[in-house]
């Protein structure tokens, strides 16, 4: 999977466990919220591409 995202990829996920390792420290409760915004966001973003892949015949 890391392979896939690339560089920069890699980086912008160091960068959000990062952000939420920092709001863990001060509420975890919040960063548990927080992470499951993140979760859903990916899938929604995920099934998008991969409807509008799927409408192209990528898919």
């Amino acid at each position: 999977m890391l392979k896939n995202l690339g560089p920069l990829g890699i980086v912008g996920l160091l960068v959000i466990l990062g952000g939420l390792a920092l709001i863990a420290y001060a509420n975890v409760l919040v960063a548990a919220g927080l992470a499951l915004v993140l979760a859903g966001l990916g899938l929604v973003v995920k099934a998008l591409v991969a409807g509008m892949l799927a409408a192209w015949g990528m898919a």
